[in-house]
C-alpha cells in the first residue's frame, strides 16, 4: 500500500523506511512536512494520496515539553489532528505511535489498551490528546503505544539515545548515577518497526502497545549495557527524588501487549535480547560479554 512516513529520519523513522517494502513507502522530514500546519498537511497528503501516513513525528524531550507545554500540544495533539482529519478526506489510514507516558498511576501490573490514560507530566498528557483527537475523527486508526526507544541511527530531538549516552559517559570515566525507580520495558526501534508493519498488515484498527517482553529499571537497563559492552563504569543507583527532573515520570509504566497477540501477531522479543542485537549492529558487543564483570 502507498505509504508515507512522517519523520523519516528519525531512530523509529529511519527503521521503517529500512525494513518496510520500499516501494511503497515515501519518507518525509521536518522540511517536507510540517504537522501544525494544518493547509501544507492536506496539501502534502493531497499531492501523495496514501493509503496509510504513519506519524513518528513528536515534541518527544520530556523535561523540554515541560517548559513548552503549548509546543507540545501544537506538535503531538494539534498535529495529530490534523493528520487525521486529512487521511479522513482522502479514505487513509493513520498510524499514530504514542507513548507509554500517557499513564502516571501505579495499578502494580502492566497497563493494558483498555486502562484510562492518567498522564503525570506535558509530554505524557498531549500525546494522550493526540490519542483522542484521533479517535474522535478518524475511524481507520492505529494508536500504537510504546516504550523507552533506543534506534541506530539515535534521536535528533534528545541529542542521541540512552544506550548512546550510557556508553559515551559510562567511558568518560565519570561516575554516573541512574535512576532505579522507574521500571519500562526498553524497545529497540528495529524490532517495532517491524511490528508496526505486521499491524499494518493486519486492517485490524484500534488501540496497541508494542514494546520488546520484559521490564527492568533504568539502572538495571544501564548496568546490562556495560556488562554486554563489558565497560567498566562507575555506576550507581539513585532516585527520582534524588534525580530532580523538570518533568515527573511514572514509577512503573510497563505495556501489556495483550492486543498483539489478540490480533494473532507475535510479541516483540525480550529486552536484553534486543538491546544484545542493537549493541552487535553498532559494533559494540564483546564476545562472552555476559560472563564479563559489570559496573563496579
Amino acid at each position: 500500500m502507498p505509504t508515507l512516513v512522517i519523520g523519516a529520519t528519525g531512530q523509529l523513522g529511519s527503521d521503517i523506511m529500512r525494513l518496510w517494502p520500499t516501494g511503497d513507502s515515501t519518507g518525509l522530514t521536518h522540511a517536507d512536512i510540517e504537522v501544525t500546519d494544518r493547509d501544507q498537511v492536506f496539501a502534502v497528503l493531497r499531492s501523495y494520496k496514501p493509503d496509510l501516513v504513519v506519524d513518528t513525528a513528536a515534541f518527544h524531550n520530556v523535561d523540554a515539553c515541560e517548559s513548552e507545554p503549548e509546543r507540545a500540544f501544537r506538535v503531538n495533539a494539534v498535529g495529530a489532528m490534523n493528520l487525521a482529519d486529512a487521511c479522513r478526506e482522502l479514505g487513509a489510514e493513520l498510524m499514530f505511535i504514542s507513548t507509554d507516558y500517557v499513564f502516571g498511576n501505579d495499578l502494580g501490573r502492566p497497563y493494558t489498551e483498555t486502562d484510562m490514560p492518567t498522564p503525570i507530566n506535558v509530554y505524557g498528557a498531549s500525546k494522550a490528546a493526540g490519542e483522542q483527537l484521533i479517535r474522535s475523527r478518524l475511524d481507520h486508526h492505529y494508536i500504537v503505544r510504546t516504550s523507552g526507544l533506543y534506534g541506530e541511527v539515535g534521536s535528533g530531538g534528545k541529542g542521541g539515545n540512552f544506550v548512546q549516552r550510557m556508553l559515551e559517559l559510562g567511558r568518560s570515566g565519570q561516575d554516573l548515577r541512574v535512576v532505579d525507580d522507574q521500571v519500562l520495558s526498553p524497545t529497540f526501534t528495529y524490532d517495532l518497526a517491524q511490528g508496526l508493519l505486521g499491524l499494518a498488515h493486519t486492517g485490524r484498527h484500534g488501540t496497541y502497545h508494542m514494546t520488546n517482553g520484559g521490564a527492568c529499571s533504568w539502572y538495571q537497563f544501564a548496568a546490562k549495557i556495560f556488562s554486554l559492552t563489558a565497560t567498566n563504569a562507575s555506576l550507581s543507583a539513585t532516585t527520582t527524588a534524588e534525580f530532580a527532573a523538570k518533568a515527573r515520570r511514572p514509577a512503573y509504566s510497563v505495556l501489556c501487549n495483550a492486543a498483539l497477540s489478540d490480533a494473532g501477531l507475535p510479541l516483540l522479543r525480550e529486552w536484553p535480547e534486543a538491546l544484545a542485537d542493537y549493541l552487535h549492529k553498532k559494533g559494540e558487543l564483546q564476545p562472552n560479554s555476559q560472563q564479563r564483570e559489570g559496573p563496579r
